[in-house]
C-alpha cells in the first residue's frame, strides 16, 4: 500500500449529470492508484494509505443498487485499517458519502457540498480543502474546468506538505452503458512533473482541441462549411503549437475548399518541419486527401516560397 498524501475532488454536475474527480499528490503516478470512475454509476477518490480495492468495490456495490452511503459504509465495515483510510464516493443521483479516519496524517480532512466534496490529507495546513471547496462553488464552465480550478486553489492555499509530483483528471457522460470504457469523456494523467497541475491544466487545453477538431470534421459531413471552419480556427487557438492537430485541419479544409484559409496553415507547419509535407503528399493514395494535381501544385508552389526564405 502507497500513502498518498493528496488532496482530491469528487463530483456529479447538476446540469449535465457527469461525473468527475481529479487528485494532486507528492506521489509517482496518482492517477493509478487513486481515481474511479464509470458512467452511469458513479466516481471514487481513495487515499491516505491507499487501498485502491475501494475503487472497483465501490463500483460494483452502486452498479448493483446502493448508493454512496451504503456502499461506503460496507466497505469500511469490512476494513480492519478504515481509520487510515480517506475515501470519498459519489453516486450517479449526485449522493455524497466521505471517510476521513483517524489515524490520517494532520492536516487531513474534508468538506462536501451539492453533489460534491473535497478531501486532503498530509496537507501543509487546513485551509486546503476549504479553499478547494469555494473554488469549486465559485467557478463556472465545464465539469473539467471546474475541479481543475479546485485543485489550483488547494494548491495555492498551501497543498501537499511534501511539495508536487503528479495529477490526474477523470469524467465520464451521466448515461453508462454496455461499453462504459466508451463514456470515458476525459482521462488525463500527469505521473511525474514539477507543477503537475499547470501540465494537467495544459494536457486539458489539447484535449478541447482535438474535441473541437472532431466537432468540426462532423459539421463539414453534414455540409456545414463555414461553422466548421470555425471550430477548427477555435481548436487552432486552443493548441497553437500542436502540429498534428494543425495539419488535419489544414487538410480538412483544404479537401472541402477553404484552401486559402489550410495554405495560411500548411506554412506554418511546413516551415517548422518539411516531413509534414511528405505525408500529404502520401494521403491521397490512402484515399485521405483529394488527388488534385493542381491543388497539390498550390501548396507545393506555397512551400518552396516558404523554404526560399529560410534559405
Amino acid at each position: 500500500m502507497a500513502f498518498l498524501s493528496t488532496f482530491s475532488i469528487i463530483a456529479r454536475d447538476t446540469a449535465s449529470g457527469e461525473l468527475g474527480v481529479a487528485v494532486q499528490t507528492h506521489w509517482f503516478a496518482v492517477g493509478t492508484l487513486c481515481l474511479w470512475i464509470e458512467a452511469g454509476v458513479g466516481a471514487v477518490a481513495t487515499q491516505s494509505m491507499v487501498e485502491p480495492a475501494y475503487g472497483p468495490g465501490a463500483l460494483d456495490l452502486m452498479r448493483q443498487g446502493y448508493n454512496a452511503k451504503q456502499a461506503l459504509e460496507k466497505l469500511l465495515g469490512d476494513d480492519a485499517d478504515r481509520e487510515l483510510r480517506q475515501v470519498a464516493i459519489v453516486d450517479t443521483h449526485g449522493n455524497v458519502a466521505v471517510h476521513t479516519g483517524n489515524r490520517c496524517v494532520a492536516f487531513a480532512g474534508h468538506q462536501d457540498g451539492e453533489s460534491f466534496s473535497v478531501q486532503a490529507n498530509m496537507m501543509a495546513n487546513a485551509s486546503v480543502w476549504p479553499a478547494m471547496h469555494q473554488a469549486f462553488i465559485s467557478s463556472k464552465g465545464e465539469l473539467a474546468e471546474r475541479m481543475l480550478a479546485a485543485l489550483k486553489a488547494g494548491q495555492s492555499a498551501g497543498g501537499d506538505i511534501r511539495g508536487q509530483q503528479s495529477a490526474a483528471l477523470l469524467v465520464a457522460n451521466a448515461e453508462g452503458g454496455l461499453q462504459p470504457w466508451r463514456q470515458v469523456k476525459v482521462n488525463l494523467r500527469v505521473d511525474d512533473h514539477p507543477r503537475p497541475i499547470e501540465e494537467l491544466d495544459r494536457l486539458l487545453k489539447v484535449h478541447n482541441a482535438y474535441i473541437l477538431m472532431n466537432a468540426g470534421d462532423n459539421l463539414l459531413a453534414e455540409g456545414k462549411k463555414v461553422d466548421a471552419r470555425e471550430k477548427y480556427r477555435s481548436a487552432a487557438r486552443l493548441a497553437p503549437g500542436n502540429d498534428e492537430l494543425l495539419f488535419w485541419g489544414a487538410v480538412t479544409m483544404a479537401d472541402s475548399g477553404f484552401l486559402e484559409d489550410a495554405l495560411t496553415i500548411f506554412k506554418t507547419i511546413f516551415n517548422r518541419n518539411t516531413q509534414w509535407f511528405e505525408l500529404l503528399q502520401r494521403l491521397p493514395a490512402a484515399g485521405l486527401f483529394n488527388k488534385d494535381p493542381k491543388m497539390m501544385k498550390i501548396i507545393q508552389r506555397q512551400i518552396n516560397h516558404e523554404r526560399s526564405k529560410n534559405d
